[in-house]
């Protein structure tokens, strides 16, 4: 059971992870974790000690929290990486090395959206996912501002620039959709 709030009323990071079918042994990043890493702590338990999550971030405070509660949940297999997900190899993980890679409530954020996409999907294996959840356009009066947000056929259309293929489209949760993309 999590120490901190992992956040959970706006996404469930079990159901979310579950929807990219993720196992033990398996390798994992959030890019953009955020503060408490609230995808970061569940995909640690859920694929393992021999499995491993990357906590990426462009902010070391960032990462300083993350490697903070790691101590005190004593979360081995968690590896804080400092990156900007905006650039091509802005982040210093090797090609191919995913087996899921997420990207969660950070497209709003970037001007530079499509070279996020792309600089995440470079890290994914071949046959790995990527899940892409944000805001939902309409029916939130709460959260970034609506011409901020990006629409599930704005990420569609990203993902498959990137080389992605759709698997799936999912419910995040009452303010968020989901989408599941695998890479060929």
């Amino acid at each position: 059971m999590p120490i901190l709030s992992t956040g959970n009323e706006l996404i469930d990071p079990v159901k979310l992870l579950e929807q990219a079918g993720i196992r033990t042994g398996m390798t994992v990043a959030d890019f953009g974790c955020g503060t408490l890493g609230h995808y970061v702590f569940p995909a640690a338990q859920m694929v393992g000690p021999n499995g491993k999550v990357y906590a990426i971030d462009i902010l070391k405070s960032v990462l300083n929290s993350i490697e903070g509660r790691k101590k005190i949940e004593n979360a081995l297999n968690i590896e804080t990486v400092w990156g900007d997900l905006e650039t091509i190899n802005g982040i210093s993980l090797p090609d191919n090395c995913l087996d899921i890679g997420l990207i969660i409530n950070n497209l709003f954020m970037s001007t530079q959206k499509e070279a996020m996409v792309k600089e995440c999907t470079r890290m994914i294996k071949t046959d790995g996912v990527m899940i892409i959840a944000d805001w939902k356009l309409a029916g939130v009066n709460f959260g970034p501002p609506a011409e901020s947000r990006v629409s599930p056929q704005e990420a569609r259309h990203m993902a498959a620039n990137a080389g992605l293929t759709l698997i799936k489209e999912f419910d995040a949760g009452k303010y968020h959709y989901g989408l599941v993309f695998r890479k060929k």
